[in-house]
């Protein structure tokens, strides 16, 4: 009989090919990132998959990560023109109404 697999090294999602996340999840409660204009259903299963699932985690990427976010989702700039650093400040620091009171619009 073969020995058990021990689930700290065994992942049968990588084990199946797919591509690791790009960055760390955290551990609370994700947020709904579709508020952030230019995200919808398909991008935030997309980004979830990466491992982006929170605003504060969007609002604090760097170039580095937003080139390694805009290379993966293949966006060609879309990350940075849609501002979705500003908006997940916004979001994470105030909710919706923070987001208003700096756009002067609801989110999405």
């Amino acid at each position: 009989m073969a020995p058990e697999a021990n689930p700290k090294e065994v992942s049968p999602t990588l084990d199946a090919g797919a591509v690791p996340p790009l960055f760390e999840r955290p551990q609370r409660t994700a947020d709904n990132l579709k508020l952030i204009s230019g995200v919808g259903p398909v991008i935030e299963a997309k980004l979830n998959a990466l491992g982006v699932t929170r605003y504060d985690q969007i609002a604090k990427f760097g170039p580095e990560d937003l080139t390694r976010l805009d290379t993966a989702l293949n966006f060609r700039g879309r990350v940075s023109r849609d501002n979705w650093v500003g908006q997940a400040e916004a979001l994470a620091r105030g909710g919706i109404e923070e987001h208003r009171r700096l756009f002067g619009k609801d989110p999405r």
